[in-house]
């Protein structure tokens, strides 16, 4: 099987801002009170709200926070529901409106979190959007990968495996968030353009581990004709290798997914998922900072892409050797 290993470079690139975005930074005006703190060389106070700070990829991502906050010398704090929850996300970031002389945020929901993203804009504090971006929101800038675009190279992933023909469960920890709904959309498009190929469910798991995996493991016993699973995320893509291993079927069914954790890293190796896709979540973190920053300096801001790089048993040594 001959799959391209890297389809997108997983490195960060800058993507020019629509007019619509340039026409956003150029009606900004900074807060009297961050720009006094500017000029008197005090200490900045970024924030960096994330979507769910309990799941397994928000480490990687806090690490990128911190990196930047080293290297740029400010103070950034990583904040967050424990939990997919809008109104937790809402509630922590308006109590730190005075506080914060910017923030960056993943929003649980665009259109619950795009409200408020104006009113912290309205307020003269910049807001970038990281990992998950809110578009018709006043943001700035964004920094991450293309949603729908990933999931299209998923889909094309899946397909690709499976030879162009099969049934494929789609997976996700959340199907009602943005980022899920994206992600699938993007797949569900390149599936379709395959006639062989028949998307048979959606199965939300959850976020609990264990319920992942009981969550597969009861939708292969029901629908036994299964030869595909495709996770949109970090999290239902180890539980799905981990059942195609439990059942010695990974010549009946194939597995792609997302993120580089270090048992879906193992997987890859020993065939049990066949491809995965990395989104850089530690230089999206990274980003989400860096952006405030050079805004803050009166530097130019673009939006970040940081890519789609793609691993499947012939290249994923390059992972294990970090």
């Amino acid at each position: 099987m001959n799959i391209r290993h890297v389809i997108l470079a997983a490195t960060l690139s800058l993507l020019p801002l629509s007019a619509h975005a340039e026409s956003k930074l150029a009606d900004f005006t900074l807060a009297p009170r961050i720009k006094a703190k500017i000029d008197a060389g005090q200490p900045l106070d970024i924030y960096v709200s994330y979507h769910d700070v309990s799941n397994e990829f928000a480490p990687f991502m806090k690490a990128g926070v911190e990196r930047a906050a080293k290297e740029d010398k400010v103070g950034a704090q990583f904040i967050g529901p424990v939990g997919a929850d809008a109104d937790g996300q809402i509630s922590e970031i308006e109590t730190l409106m005075g506080k914060m002389d910017g923030l960056a945020i993943s929003s649980v929901s665009t259109d619950a979190l795009a409200p408020v993203i104006d009113r912290v804009i309205a307020a003269g504090i910049p807001v970038v959007t990281f990992n998950t971006d809110n578009p018709e929101s006043k943001r700035l800038a964004f920094a991450g990968q293309d949603l729908v675009q990933s999931g299209r190279e998923a889909g094309k992933l899946m397909a690709k495996v499976l030879g162009g023909k099969g049934k494929v469960m789609i997976t996700t920890i959340d199907a009602a968030a943005q980022w899920s709904l994206d992600r699938e959309k993007g797949a569900r498009e390149a599936l379709k353009a395959e006639s062989g190929i028949e998307v048979v469910s959606t199965l939300n798991t959850g976020t609990d581990p264990q319920k992942i995996y009981a969550a597969i493991e009861n939708a292969m016993l029901a629908n036994p004709s299964i030869s595909g699973v495709l996770s949109l995320e970090c999290c239902s893509t180890p539980a799905a290798g981990t059942w195609v291993e439990r059942n010695k079927a990974a010549d009946k069914v194939k597995v792609v997914g997302f993120d580089l954790l270090d048992q879906t890293v193992q997987l890859v190796q020993d065939g049990n998922v066949n491809a995965t896709i990395d989104q850089a979540p530690e230089k999206q973190g990274f980003a989400a900072v860096d952006l405030i920053v050079q805004f803050l300096k009166g530097q130019p801001i673009n939006n970040v892409d940081t890519g789609v790089g793609i691993y499947t048993k012939e290249n994923i040594a390059e992972v294990a050797k970090k």
